[in-house]
């Protein structure tokens, strides 16, 4: 099937936005720019979106629909026999796997980035109304694996997880792909030594 017209603008729209949040952050980045890399008119934008506010938070649900929906999948697949490290690779292999597509998921996850970084109370809302109870899921998956730390406790240590894995789906870490590793041998093992380090902190 065809792409319409009308879905062929909306798209294009998303995608020139995210590029530019991904480089300028959500101030930094304004319409007009976005109009102009999209090389349509603040009439369609209006049409498609009718703010600013609305155009990044379109932004965010084209993949965090889809990342909820594979990471509570295999959340689902493992609940009768889950352990710390099943939990995490359901939490954290979806979003790698993400940061690998290349029609803007890595792009995407620096968008991501900007998010936890840019202090935007709107945006906060936003995905904590919308997204908050996949990690409510996740941490009451933890919750029954590590009884020993009240709610607190375990609430700090996985805002670290996902600083954690923030940084790491960004692509802002020092350690970069060896020459002739391939990009997925490089995230697998990120995500490998992600678990096993995220483990570790959660059971200290």
């Amino acid at each position: 099937m065809h792409d319409t017209p009308q879905f062929s603008t909306r798209q294009r729209i998303l995608g020139a936005a995210e590029e530019l949040f991904a480089e300028r952050g959500f101030a930094g980045a304004s319409l007009r720019q976005v109009t102009s890399a999209a090389k349509v008119n603040l009439a369609a934008v209006n049409y498609h979106f009718g703010s600013k506010d609305n155009l990044i938070e379109e932004v965010f649900r084209r993949r965090l629909d889809e990342l909820s929906r594979r990471r509570l999948e295999r959340l689902a697949e493992i609940a009768d026999e889950a352990t710390l490290e099943s939990v995490l690779d359901a939490f954290i292999t979806p979003a790698l796997e993400l940061s690998l597509d290349r029609k803007g998921g890595s792009v995407f996850m620096r968008v991501l980035a900007r998010a936890f970084a840019e202090h935007n109370t709107h945006l906060r809302k936003f995905l904590s109304e919308n997204y908050g109870y996949v990690l409510k899921d996740f941490a009451a998956a933890f919750a029954n694996l590590l009884p020993q730390l009240d709610k607190e406790e375990l609430y700090w240590r996985l805002d670290i997880a996902v600083g954690a894995l923030t940084y790491a789906m960004a692509d802002f870490g020092v350690i970069q792909r060896r020459p002739g590793e391939t990009e997925r041998t490089h995230r697998e093992q990120m995500a490998r030594h992600l678990i096993h380090f995220t483990a570790a902190g959660l059971r200290a």
